[in-house]
């Protein structure tokens, strides 16, 4: 007999019986949040949240002893961040679908997630019909983004150069967004180190090639760029 853990990553998202409802988890540092999701969830007859977590850490614990059709996740979360644990999920549960709900603008993030394993991205804003549709797209394996965002992926992929036209935070790498978030949400070069399993070294690696993309001069810029982005999220 299998184990959860091997279960969820083979037998993820089959075509549902009649009456059976698919297994949300939840992945989400704000309590309302959650509880708002879950609320809309398990009010559908197709849909059931089987769990949440506040973090990365706590459901890559959840994933390891239960099975579950798809993850709804935010980005920003305390420890590692959504794409971290998108990545990880990919390594662990590479049949697992994952779609992202986020307060970050889908023009600076949706791409990102997509490369990085995401089904699909949606904004906060969306309301819960939108959530919905969203939800059961990604379970039923299509991807889902905005009308304006598959635009942006398409042109890209054609080789319009939409990568070049878009924000400078575009240039960023995921772990060089990661850093500049958390240095807008004060953490030390020590505390993000430990956080992203990194050395304080590589850490100053990634703040000076964040402040050579963003075409900052110094660490009081970098400091105060990020600070100011992070409060307008």
């Amino acid at each position: 007999m299998k184990s959860p853990a091997e279960r969820t990553v083979h037998d993820v998202a089959p075509p549902p019986a009649a009456g059976v409802r698919r297994r949300v988890l939840l992945v989400d540092d704000h309590p309302i949040m959650r509880s708002g999701l879950r609320q809309l969830l398990d009010s559908e007859p197709d849909l059931m949240v089987a769990g949440e977590s506040s973090d990365a850490a706590g459901a890559l614990r959840f994933l390891a002893h239960a099975i579950v059709d798809l993850v709804l996740t935010d980005l920003t979360l305390p420890g590692r961040g959504g794409l971290e644990l998108i990545k990880d999920l990919q390594v662990l549960y590479p049949r697992l679908p994952i779609l992202v709900l986020s307060m970050h603008d889908e023009g600076l993030y949706a791409e990102r997630v997509i490369r990085a394993g995401a089904r699909g991205y949606l904004m906060k804003e969306a309301g819960g019909e939108r959530v919905l549709e969203a939800v059961r797209q990604v379970l039923n394996g299509s991807v889902y983004v905005s009308a304006a965002m598959t635009t942006t992926l398409l042109s890209g992929l054609g080789g319009h150069g939409a990568q070049n036209s878009r924000s400078p935070f575009s240039r960023l790498t995921d772990r060089e967004m990661e850093v500049f978030q958390m240095v807008g949400r004060g953490k030390s070069n020590r505390e993000i180190a430990r956080l992203l399993n990194l050395s304080p070294k590589t850490v100053d690696v990634h703040r000076g090639n964040i402040k050579t993309k963003l075409e900052l001069g110094d660490t009081t810029a970098l400091i105060r760029h990020a600070v100011l982005w992070m409060e307008r999220q």
